[in-house]
């Protein structure tokens, strides 16, 4: 039976029983905060990070530096009305090869400030990155294999739209080396997706896993959604039932973020339709239900993953780590981003190329970064960051081995709140998350966020 309003929820674990009353709970859900794939998040870079900065940056890097790359294609077919995405829809060919001549560009850029460097992960994402096209796939791929050093290329993965996924984009996928696909699947519930314009049936999706696995892509994820229009728990636990019957290495559950204000073609979705805090909390708790007894083991806040999966065992050993793409085993020593809105990460900071495609475009075919914000990292940063990722991964942090002798507990006030609530515990330096806490997971973090107090009515709400 569901809680009403008035009844507490009650949280088995080795410690006693911890009680969270709804009331509390729904207040906690409803607060605004950011979803901390980084920190700094997004909002507080500025124009102070420049082209020249950038290049200063990759030019300082250590020649033995590991890399990730990250290739940001902002086309889709047609938008999907619950997109956050940088993207925007292509309905001609001309625009797609253009931004594609523009990503050799970039690439041909990066590789004379840097030399030919070691690659450990490689991600495509979008938008829709296969909207490329198989040439222009295998024309870009060919062209990162001679910029960079792919030979300890541990992963290399992409993000596909079921609804756009053929036999021979699978054996070009696999030609180039692809062995991670995240599927974006959201919800199988027909009136789900006619309200989010995603019509994409059970069916479809199953058999492109079965092109992948039949062309040696084994290694799948599976995105989901809760709190979308017309959503119901049953639609939520259906989904979830039917996700883990393909047998995916992970899953992730994100909460739908309604943020009109800057996607407006969400105002299209009725917002009477959207799930109020309280079913948003239970659709997040019967889903996660699902696939813990379907066998995956929860990571972090809203990922899932096989026991044996190498995110499960990071989250079990201390060695997940958290960024743009979220949570990962990737141990690069910088991140560098291509293509119109790509952010990037150094030693020295963050940068962000610019987010319109014509901007884009003009930098690089001029012959210059396209890099139009970004962050230089303070000490304070880089503790905080360092103590918000661990948070985020561990649901822990013992601020003694992260930053010994920098803070006390109070100089985090809010920490008592959620002390009081049920949703932390402190002994000393240690701050743990209790397992009735985890849906808030992005509150505890917050208390660590020296930012967030400029712009917190920007971000989504927690849960």
């Amino acid at each position: 039976m569901r809680s009403s309003a008035l009844t507490p929820i009650k949280v088995r674990r080795r410690s006693p029983p911890i009680l969270i009353h709804m009331r509390e709970t729904l207040a906690l859900a409803k607060r605004s905060v950011p979803r901390y794939t980084s920190y700094p998040t997004a909002p507080h870079f500025t124009a102070a990070v420049d082209p020249e900065t950038y290049a200063g940056w990759l030019a300082a890097l250590p020649s033995n530096a590991r890399l990730s790359l990250y290739l940001h294609v902002p086309y889709c077919t047609h938008l999907c009305l619950y997109c956050g995405c940088n993207t925007k829809a292509a309905r001609k060919r001309d625009p797609v090869d253009r931004y594609a001549c523009r990503l050799l560009d970039e690439i041909w850029l990066t590789e004379q400030q840097l030399g030919r460097r070691r690659v450990t992960h490689l991600h495509w994402g979008g938008g829709t990155p296969s909207i490329l096209g198989e040439a222009w796939l295998d024309g870009v791929a060919d062209r990162l294999a001679e910029a960079f050093d792919l030979s300890a290329l541990d992963e290399h993965a992409i993000e596909l739209d079921p609804r756009r996924v053929s036999k021979e984009l699978v054996c070009a996928l696999a030609r180039m080396g692809v062995n991670r696909v995240s599927l974006g699947v959201q919800d199988f519930s027909p009136q789900v997706q006619q309200a989010i314009g995603r019509i994409q049936p059970f069916e479809q999706v199953a058999r492109t896993v079965d092109w992948l696995r039949a062309a040696g892509i084994s290694r799948i994820n599976i995105d989901l959604m809760y709190g979308l229009p017309h959503q119901s728990v049953d639609d939520v636990a259906r989904s979830a039932r039917l996700a883990a019957s393909l047998a995916p290495q992970r899953l992730a559950l994100f909460g739908y973020a309604h943020v009109p204000w800057l996607k407006t073609h969400q105002r299209l979705i009725d917002e009477a339709s959207l799930p109020g805090a309280a079913a948003r909390l239970e659709q997040a708790r019967v889903a996660g239900e699902v696939l813990v007894a379907e066998g995956f083991v929860t990571v972090g806040l809203d990922h899932f993953a096989e026991p044996g999966d190498a995110l499960a065992i990071a989250a079990r050993t201390g060695s997940l780590h958290r960024n743009f793409q979220g949570y990962t085993t990737d141990e690069s020593d910088a991140l560098i981003g291509l293509g119109a809105s790509a952010i990037g990460r150094l030693p020295q900071g963050f940068v962000q190329n610019a987010p319109d495609v014509a901007s884009y475009s003009r930098a690089v075919e001029a012959g210059r970064f396209a890099t139009v914000k970004g962050l230089a990292l303070t000490e304070d940063d880089r503790l905080r960051g360092a103590i918000i990722e661990r948070l985020m991964c561990d649901m822990a942090v013992d601020l003694d081995r992260v930053a010994p002798g920098q803070w006390g507990m109070a100089d985090f006030a809010q920490l008592s709140d959620l002390m009081a609530s049920g949703v932390v515990r402190v002994e000393g330096p240690r701050i743990e998350v209790m397992e009735a806490g985890r849906p808030f997971l992005r509150l505890v973090a917050a208390v660590f966020d020296a930012y967030l107090p400029r712009n917190r009515g920007r971000h989504s709400i927690a849960v």
